[in-house]
């Protein structure tokens, strides 16, 4: 655990927070002193990852939200207001993958993917705003490569992403006055569970490897880093 605690008594939100680069982070937040409001919909695995936070050190408290919807979305915000009254840093990381050909995705699976990736962090940024602190609340968006750059079979997730940024954009503008940044990642093809469909495929695999500068999928620690 590092000695320096660069976040001491801020609260961070994390949403899609049970694994992957949610879980990375919020690690990443709780061994720099983060308060931690942690949130996803599969609460048993969420558990382990407040235990490894509160092993840090960190205050880590666990919510189940399903941050597509609106209602949950506030009922959300009222639970972390009640509990840490003040927000610092919103991290909307929630978010789905699904890979087919577009004459194979229903409507139903398009409004599921844009309402998880996108929709989700209008509703979190539009709840939480005005309760971010001015002068020092930071927003960060998990968008995508494939938000500037896409590749095929990813139609609804690229789109959802490119909307990432646009929104991320927009809203910087608006709360630049208030002293509240809004930023962007963009990580390329990381080893987490949203790509196991290729890291289980040793041809597909090595096809994607080869296209990487580096040689191999990212890790989500070097993302929370």
């Amino acid at each position: 655990m590092s000695s320096e605690k660069k976040l001491s008594g801020k609260v961070a939100l994390i949403t899609g927070a049970s694994k992957g680069l949610g879980k990375a982070m919020a690690l990443a937040f709780a061994d720099a002193g983060a308060r931690l409001a942690l949130a996803s919909r599969d609460m048993e695995l969420l558990a382990a990852v407040q235990v490894e936070c509160r092993a840090c050190g960190a205050e880590a408290e666990i919510f189940r939200v399903d941050v597509t919807s609106e209602a949950q979305v506030e009922q959300f915000r009222s639970d972390v207001l009640a509990r840490f009254g003040k927000v610092t840093i919103l991290v909307n990381n929630a978010g789905m993958n699904i890979r087919k050909p577009i004459t194979d995705f229903s409507l139903a699976e398009w409004h599921q993917i844009m309402d998880t990736n996108l929709t989700s962090v209008f509703l979190m940024c539009r709840a939480f705003v005005p309760h971010i602190e001015i002068g020092c609340g930071r927003i960060l968006n998990l968008a995508s490569m494939l938000g500037h750059v896409s590749i095929a079979h990813r139609v609804p997730y690229s789109a959802s992403k490119f909307g990432i940024l646009g929104l991320t954009k927009a809203l910087a503008l608006e709360l630049a006055a208030k002293g509240i940044t809004v930023n962007g990642i963009s990580p390329g093809p990381c080893a987490t569970e949203i790509n196991t469909p290729i890291l289980n495929n040793p041809e597909l695999l090595a096809k994607f490897t080869a296209q990487l500068p580096v040689g191999r999928f990212g890790k989500p620690e070097e993302i929370a880093a």
